[in-house]
């Protein structure tokens, strides 16, 4: 079946303007973007041709005209959204997939509506005559059925003004924490990386290039941990943290702008091994130093090769943010938290970083290992 977002006027008495900026983007691009995330196959604005231009270039979005042709001959499900709604991706995807009555109307009050129907025209139609989406939703329900909709808070944000942005923004950040995450990134760098996330949306700064930025950063640690010196290695251990800080930076902002990419995604986790593997080799080559011994020079080689293995190994589908997994899998995620930095802090403080080089030689092939054992197990 195919599918429409239809965007309209919400018809409040002060109707926030299409061209608010929500995390960096404006309101009405924010909307469609999120709509064609959401795979709706067709968007179409109720927008004037100067804002509809000026703001929406470059998207798949269609304007809605008077004649209102249809996109479509076939079924379509149409979701109606009000255009002053700051909707998540995952929300309009759960509308678009909904299990629902076909020419029934369900509606909420005055914000959203969807209907399965075979003449997408007349909804069209309608649109292009009415005011708002409260009198579209007016003008269609004694054509068909209606119901209640009952939809999801907790995946939309009505601005009822513009002074409501900043909470707006407040609850896009939220929603960029991942479920399973380590407890320190969670409490800790989770809000420092979205407070420079949120500075960030408004600058023409792009993912890849803070992904370069953490890259450089976490490159010019590892050096640091060559040295048995406290002062130089707690300098490297925080250069490290600020590394891991960063790096979340560039998948949020990511997110945040709908400016995801495959490359982008290669970058991100090839540079974050490269800098695990520098930071590794530096220790190995300083406690080899240290101790005036070379076995510390075969842990660090057994660590960087499990390291490089378990990158090339490592696939998406394994480490995603989902639920029941079975235990290697959690046992996996465990094992690639990034909390283990603090201990390199602690450790760092009191001149005893090249230390952690035994836990990451036992620790990381035990990853990759488990890494082979899931990927077998979905194979089978």
């Amino acid at each position: 079946m195919d599918s429409l977002l239809l965007v309209v006027p919400a018809g409040a008495v002060r109707p926030v303007a299409p061209d608010t900026v929500v995390a960096g983007l404006p309101l009405l691009r924010r909307i469609v973007l999120a709509g064609q995330r959401a795979g709706f196959a067709h968007v179409v604005v109720q927008s004037d041709a100067s804002s509809f231009d000026r703001l929406l270039g470059g998207t798949a979005a269609t304007a809605l005209s008077g004649g209102a042709q249809p996109l479509t001959a076939s079924r379509c499900r149409v979701v109606i959204l009000a255009a002053n709604v700051v909707p998540q991706a995952r929300w309009l995807r759960a509308l678009r997939e909904s299990e629902i009555e076909t020419e029934r109307l369900y509606a909420d009050a005055g914000a959203t509506a969807v209907i399965d129907t075979d003449e997408p025209a007349a909804v069209l139609a309608a649109a292009a005559s009415s005011r708002s989406i409260g009198h579209l939703v007016e003008t269609l329900r004694p054509r068909s059925d209606w119901a209640d909709l009952k939809a999801d808070d907790a995946g939309r944000f009505p601005l009822a003004a513009a002074s409501d942005t900043g909470e707006a923004e407040s609850w896009l950040l939220r929603s960029l924490i991942k479920q399973r995450e380590g407890f320190m990134s969670r409490h800790f760098e989770r809000k420092i990386s979205l407070a420079f996330t949120r500075r960030l949306a408004v600058t023409r700064i792009t993912p890849d290039v803070m992904t370069l930025v953490s890259l450089a950063i976490g490159l010019a640690g590892a050096p640091f941990f060559l040295s048995a010196s406290p002062a130089y290695q707690l300098t490297g251990a925080l250069l490290f943290l600020l590394h891991s800080i960063l790096d979340g930076c560039d998948g949020e902002l990511a997110r945040l702008k709908f400016m995801e990419s495959p490359h982008g995604a290669i970058l991100d986790f090839w540079g974050d091994n490269v800098v695990h593997v520098a930071v590794f080799a530096c220790m190995s080559v300083g406690l080899s130093f240290a101790q005036e011994a070379t076995w510390p020079l075969a842990l660090g080689a057994i660590t960087v090769a499990s390291v490089l293995a378990a990158a090339a190994r490592e696939s998406s589908h394994i480490m995603q943010d989902t639920v029941g997994a079975g235990w290697k899998a959690r046992l996996a995620e465990a094992f690639s938290s990034r909390d283990f930095i603090y201990l390199i802090v602690a450790m760092s403080a009191i001149g005893k970083a090249h230390w952690f080089l035994i836990f990451a030689s036992v620790g990381t092939p035990i990853f990759f290992l488990l890494l082979l054992s899931i990927g077998a197990r979905r194979r089978a």
